[in-house]
């Protein structure tokens, strides 16, 4: 469907159904937004994580016992 004759057609729509295309458009471009800042962060961090052993120093003794100091 085009552009053009979606328009048209929401033109016809009650106020209610116009605000609410509009609201749930806005939060499907935010969500897609945040999924692609999300992917792109994950890929930018992943060759650090896998190649800088500071990151993860701490899993060495994930499967030590652990004592509380009381």
């Amino acid at each position: 469907m085009e552009t053009k004759v979606i328009l048209e057609q929401i033109g016809k729509l009650p106020v209610e159904d116009k605000m609410l295309i509009v609201e749930r458009t806005i939060k499907s471009i935010r969500e897609k937004e945040v999924k692609e800042k999300m992917t792109r962060a994950v890929a930018e961090l992943e060759h650090e994580y896998k190649t800088n052993n500071e990151l993860t120093v701490f899993t060495d003794i994930d499967f030590e016992n652990f004592y509380e100091t009381r």
